[in-house]
């Protein structure tokens, strides 16, 4: 054989080689991202000693607060009332149709708004807003006084959003409300909210950032110092984070948890993306730290990056139509995430039916507050929170320490499917659509989703149907003195309306019921001397 055929064949094995490990390296990589996203991984066998992932206190709270805040709150001021601005401000302000693709090949709105109110984003990029943020008016002991006022028993702040940037004095990253706005908002937060009896949570949704920022890099003009912020560059689909990125968002994390001790942390998206490695990693350290403060904690996350074993399923802007066996979570926000001007809002009528339905489903709330863009609350907000808060002293004891009732409800109205973002479809519950909770065996509640016409007829509770094999002995209506006139029979369970209503929105008849009894051993002495 030649040197020159032995030096062919011998490349020839090497290419043949090299191909081999390419394909068995990118086989390898699916088979790591598949394991990533399995919802069959067993979560708990991973945990370092066993937990309780849905605390009484948790199941008992039903509402909570978050605040989605920070320097993209600003974002679009000045902008145009009549045109579609996409939420993630800080990742569609790069996408100019050229250098970062679009279907149409033009700009979106937010570059064209960015572009406007600042500049080109490859010399005014996302830092530049953060350069600008404001946070002259948030006031903490008002925001906690707003939300222990509107009923809700767990709250915080959306620590981390998808722009990298800490709401608290981080030294795990320079990007904080400290050094950008002077302010420390987690650390006040959790002092009010405490103080007034609430447990503390705070929100992560930076490992989306991973993608949320890869535009800017396309775009052009981020300068290598701060990729500290923007991430390194990666193609735009990329799921594979790089390990600088995995480091700094187990830092930031990690530090969060040592500073505040948060009751609850909320997970968005995307997470389930991330290797398991670092996911199992937070569930023993925030557990174990829970353990060693002798508290109980709460995590909720979505899509498939844990499970019901070990945390609390969230459904963004959506609820399942029919009971689940575990408790869930939505989260919820009355108008958009983020300031927008303009912006409309659900009506206080629209949160206390979503919260009704919710809680009879064995689910609890997560609202959102998005502040103005220096911190302060809008009045359209403090009035729902407060017209909230009204409707929940008088029938908050419907809703607080409640569990699910036989069947969930009743009426015309419902979903017509279950999950996320269904709160698209626009529902307008009746005096017809009833929703029940349960205190005890001996006391549950009816919830009537609008001002009774006449007469309210839970047909649930028709003499002929053996969802109630219990006398009735009380019905009341909350809030209210007056004596309810009612009578139970094959029409279902009759409630003349009273001359009142305490309350705006739905209204709530507590039934109460003599209870289940059987004859102990041997029964009654007379039955055996006869």
């Amino acid at each position: 054989m030649s040197i020159k055929e032995h030096l062919f064949r011998t490349n020839k094995r090497l290419i043949i080689s090299s191909n081999y490990l390419f394909i068995l390296f990118a086989f390898c990589t699916t088979l790591s991202i598949y394991a990533q996203k399995d919802p069959n991984i067993d979560w708990k066998s991973e945990l370092d000693t066993p937990v309780n992932p849905v605390p009484e206190w948790f199941q008992d709270a039903k509402f909570g607060i978050y605040a989605h805040w920070g320097p993209v709150s600003s974002a679009f001021v000045d902008a145009d009332p009549n045109k579609w601005y996409a939420g993630w401000h800080g990742m569609k302000m790069y996408t100019d149709g050229k250098k970062v693709p679009t279907k149409n090949g033009k700009p979106t709105s937010n570059y064209i708004h960015h572009k406007e109110k600042y500049g080109n984003p490859k010399k005014y990029g996302y830092k530049h807003i953060i350069e600008q943020f404001d946070a002259s008016g948030f006031n903490a002991k008002e925001w906690a006084d707003l939300f222990e006022k509107s009923g809700a028993k767990f709250a915080g702040p959306v620590a981390m959003h998808h722009d990298n940037f800490a709401m608290w004095d981080s030294k795990a990253t320079r990007w904080n409300s400290m050094n950008y706005g002077g302010v420390n908002p987690s650390a006040e937060l959790k002092k009010e909210i405490t103080a007034r009896g609430m447990k503390f949570l705070g929100s992560f949704h930076h490992a989306f950032t991973w993608q949320y920022f890869a535009p800017s890099h396309f775009h052009g003009g981020v300068s290598k110092k701060d990729y500290d912020l923007y991430t390194n560059p990666h193609p735009l689909d990329s799921e594979t984070p790089d390990a600088d990125f995995y480091e700094a968002w187990w830092a930031k994390l990690k530090e969060f948890m040592d500073l505040y001790e948060p009751d609850v942390i909320w997970f968005d998206w995307w997470l389930e993306n991330m290797t398991k490695e670092s996911r199992v990693k937070f569930l023993n350290y925030y557990y174990n730290q829970a353990k060693a403060l002798n508290k109980e904690v709460v995590i909720c996350y979505k899509e498939t990056t844990f499970n019901d074993a070990v945390a609390v399923k969230d459904y963004e802007r959506g609820r399942p139509n029919q009971p689940k066996k575990d408790f869930w979570l939505t989260d919820t926000s009355p108008g958009a995430w983020f300031y927008r001007p303009n912006a409309k809002f659900k009506t206080p009528n629209d949160l206390v039916d979503i919260l009704i339905d919710i809680v009879s489903k064995n689910g609890s709330m997560l609202l959102n507050v998005p502040p103005n863009p220096d911190g302060s609350i809008p009045e359209v907000m403090v009035d729902l929170l407060t017209d909230m808060g009204q409707w929940l002293e008088i029938n908050g004891e419907a809703i607080y320490g409640t569990r699910p009732w036989t069947i969930f409800g009743e009426g015309p109205t419902r979903l017509p499917e279950g999950g996320h973002k269904v709160e698209k479809i626009k529902i307008e519950y009746t005096n017809t659509d009833i929703r029940f909770t349960k205190k005890t065996d001996k006391v549950f509640y009816a919830l009537v989703m609008d001002e009774p016409n006449g007469e309210t007829i839970i047909k649930s509770l028709t003499t002929e149907i053996g969802l109630l094999n219990s006398k009735v002995e009380n019905i009341s209506l909350l809030g209210s003195e007056e004596t309810i006139v009612w009578e139970r029979n094959t029409k279902g369970l009759v409630i003349k309306a009273p001359k009142s209503i305490p309350s705006s929105y739905a209204h709530v008849y507590k039934i109460e019921l003599e209870g289940y009894k059987e004859n102990n051993i041997g029964g009654d002495v007379a039955a055996h001397v006869d």
